[in-house]
This record gives structure tokens, sequence and C-alpha cells, in this order.
């Protein structure tokens, strides 16, 4: 079949409403790029080149990307042997957890770290007791990056556990794990060599949205004093105007690049995981 008669598949309110959808989110992004470029008519890019010349710009970048990628790797090694289990084992408790997974979108950030600094950081000018020992992880930088990773975490759960268990529903779990049981398999060969690949596309659609999370998130790294990309844009938006609007559209740009990636990834994996 042509491509001009695929086209011609689509009924025409089909073509309006995807027209509309684009137009509504690919205007305001031209909008901020031409507010970008309107700094100084002789030099275009003149806040772009402002942007990255600015040290703390890099140094909240690569700190919130090291963020993101820590909450990516312990997100999958926490949520993908649970969904797993649940889909072969335990298929009665699934509504719980997918419960549980909602909870995020009910408690807000404010709430989360208000709890996380109430339980986890130690009062000041109290006597040391024994049970003070595992509280004040927010008086180093380390106990702090553990509690902002575990705060993404829980704010991407929604997110990494539907891609997760969305995609363990297109590959036959029971079937795969009785053939390697069969070869002498034990569990982690299972869910690294042989769940893991099948799940591709889920993991890497669950890891973007997390990352876009992370970058972008003020509330946690604010209220917990971390030095993140979040807070820096939004500290720069209220002092400058053209800069934060190029950073905008840089970060929009690299999100479009990450789900190409993913597309340029994964095609034709779903023809791969319905053979087996």
């Amino acid at each position: 079949m042509s491509f001009m008669a695929r086209l011609r598949r689509f009924p025409f309110w089909s073509w309006i409403w995807f027209i509309l959808g684009a137009l509504y989110f690919i205007l305001p992004l031209l909008a901020t790029f031409e507010f970008s470029l309107s700094w100084d008519p002789a030099i275009p890019f003149k806040a772009y080149q402002r942007a990255f010349e600015d040290k703390d710009f890099w140094e909240t970048f690569i700190y919130s990307n090291v963020l993101a990628v820590a909450t990516i790797v312990i997100s999958i090694i926490l949520i993908v042997p649970t969904a797993y289990w649940i889909r072969l084992r335990l298929p009665q408790a699934r509504r719980i957890v997918e419960f549980i997974t909602l909870m995020p979108f009910v408690v807000p950030a404010i709430i989360l770290v208000f709890g996380l600094i109430r339980i986890y950081s130690a009062p000041i000018n109290v006597p040391f007791t024994e049970i003070q020992l595992m509280q004040p992880l927010t008086n180093f930088k380390v106990g702090t990056n553990i509690l902002i990773v575990a705060g993404y975490m829980v704010l991407a759960m929604p997110y990494m556990y539907r891609s997760v268990d969305t995609g363990m529903r297109t590959v036959d779990i029971g079937t795969l794990t009785e053939a390697a049981q069969s070869l002498g398999a034990n569990w982690f060969t299972i869910i690294t060599r042989i769940i893991l690949p099948n799940i591709r596309s889920a993991l890497l659609s669950g890891a973007l949205l997390t990352f876009a999370i992370v970058v972008g998130e003020v509330t946690l790294a604010s209220f917990l004093g971390v030095d993140a990309f979040g807070p820096y844009l939004f500290l720069l938006g209220q002092h400058r105007a053209y800069e934060p609007a190029a950073l905008s559209f840089v970060s929009f740009l690299l999100t479009w690049f990450a789900m190409g990636m993913i597309q340029l990834v994964t095609g034709g994996q779903g023809q791969a995981a319905g053979a087996h």
C-alpha cells in the first residue's frame, strides 16, 4: 500500500484534531524560540550564548542528569522484579500495587518533601540519642542525595510502573520463565537476560518520563537545598527573561531528541516480542 493510500484511510476529522493538537504544542514552542532570539537583533543567539557560558548552568544541569540516571537505575531495580513477580505469581495483588503507585498523584510534592525533612533531619540544640543516630540525613550531602533520589522515585513511580507493566503485557512471561527454568536459569538470569531485553521499549519510555520529571522538578530540590537544574531555571526566570526562554527551548529539543532515539532503538521490537 502506497503512502498516499494510507493517508486516505484516516477520516477528515482525524486530521483536523491532529492538526489542532500539533498547533497546541508547537505554537508555544515557536513563540518561546522567537522570544529567545529577540534580545539583540544583531546577535540572534545571544541568549543561548549567555546561557551556555554560565558555569552554574552546566553544574546544575550535569548534577540533575546524574540524579536522573540514579533515579532511573534504582527505579528499574525496584519496579521490574516487582511487576514481574506480580504478573507471574501474585495477580491478585495487582490492584493493590496499582493503587499504591497512584499515590504520588494524590500526595503533592510539597507534602512529600516536608515529610522527608521532618523524619530525616535532626532538630537543632537537641541532645544526641541513639534514636537520632539514623535521622540527620540532611546534615551531609550524600544523605541529601539519597533523600532526593528517593523522592524522585516516588514522583516517577506511576509512570515507570505503568510503562513496565504495559511492556510485560506484550510478553508471554509464563512461557519465557518456564523455558528459562528448564534450561537451568536462575531468577537473576531470567530477569536480566530474558525479561529486560523483551521490555526494552517500555523501559526506555519510563526512563524518558523519569528523566523529564527529575530535570524539571523544583519543589523537592528547593526545599532540600539541592543545586539542581529546576531551581536554577526557576531562579533565573525571576531575574532574567531571555536566557530562561532559551534554556526552555533547548530542554524541549532534548526531550524530542530522546523520543526520537527511543523510536530508533526500539522500532520493530513489537514484531520481535510477538514472535516468541
